[in-house]
């Protein structure tokens, strides 16, 4: 099957940001006298809305998570507001899909305005198509809403689009959409489950390009 669009996540997948958010999440904590548990991570990594707020009241131990969530956000947008780290190979893909004709689109868990606002301090906004949100959607990644919504707005089906990610969550949403979901690992290792049913994993973006896509040409 022809592939016709490409959707990225971007948090610890096109920005080498996933690490600022960890930084945030442990003053926070440390901020309510709570230490944060090694399955944190894992947990959070790719969630957004309501699901996030569990996950910050599971393990910050509060009735309300998204207080936690809204300062968590606050204070990363600050952070990012002079520079956004690219990872390896991220705009090189993302120009090469470009200059194939294929449709773009990012699909984050954070809010519209940092996505656009991380984009264009980037230099990368011209590539892509569209910008989803997890706001924009009733149930966040591992939910397949926000990947479905992708595909809708950049006019692909969800069969004929590629889902770049580097969470748990992340892969079990874009498989969900019935994407073609490729793992990029980031802070975590992807778990055996997620090596069963990611349908590849790479290094890293630089990696896809050289061995997918250079190979295809």
């Amino acid at each position: 099957m022809e592939m016709k669009g490409a959707i990225f996540d971007m948090d610890g997948l096109l920005f080498d940001t996933e690490n600022i958010y960890q930084e945030t999440w442990n003053e926070l904590a440390a901020e309510n006298g709570v230490t944060l548990g090694a399955d944190f991570v894992g947990d959070i990594c790719g969630t957004s809305g309501a699901h996030m707020c569990r996950v910050i009241e599971k393990h910050y131990g509060v009735a309300d998570g998204s207080i936690i969530m809204e300062e968590c956000m606050k204070r990363v947008r600050q952070k990012l507001k002079v520079y956004v780290p690219k990872k390896p190979g991220a705009e090189r893909i993302v120009k090469a899909f470009h200059d194939k004709g294929m449709r773009l689109a990012v699909a984050s868990s954070s809010y519209p305005e940092q996505i656009e606002s991380n984009l264009k301090l980037a230099g990368m906004r011209e590539y892509f198509d569209a910008v989803v949100s997890g706001k924009e959607v009733e149930h966040g990644k591992p939910a397949p809403d926000i990947f479905l919504l992708a595909a809708e707005r950049i006019g692909c089906t969800p069969e004929t689009c590629y889902v770049f990610e580097d969470s748990e969550n992340g892969i079990h949403a874009g498989k969900a959409a019935g994407c073609t979901a490729i793992m990029i690992p980031d802070v975590l290792a992807p778990s055996e489950e997620i090596k069963e049913i990611a349908d590849g994993i790479y290094e890293s973006l630089e990696a896809f390009t050289v061995e997918v896509l250079e190979k295809a040409e």
